[in-house]
């Protein structure tokens, strides 16, 4: 077996060598690490779904005959005013 300075490796080369090894593997670690990381955001990102807004949540019931238009109304203008009119009752 031949080795590119014939065995004649000093002290500072095993150095430089071992030294070169452990960025290489730390390096290869890191980038794993963010690759695993990444692939486990995007996945729990696409299995989020977004929550339709409140108004339009009313509007659909109302579009399905759940309730009629006074109630509809009443629910719109407290979604849109602060909440103190939920109190009455």
């Amino acid at each position: 077996m031949t080795y590119w300075n014939q065995h004649n490796m000093s002290g500072w080369d095993w150095f430089a060598m071992s030294i070169g090894s452990v960025l290489l593997w730390a390096v290869l670690l890191t980038v794993a690490v963010l690759l695993i990381r990444n692939q486990i955001h995007t996945s729990q990102r696409s299995n989020t779904v977004a929550a339709p807004p409140p108004e339009q949540v009313l509007a659909d019931r109302f579009a399905r005959g759940e309730m009629d238009e006074e109630e509809y109304r009443n629910r719109l203008a407290v979604l849109r005013t602060d909440g103190s009119r939920l109190t009455e009752h």
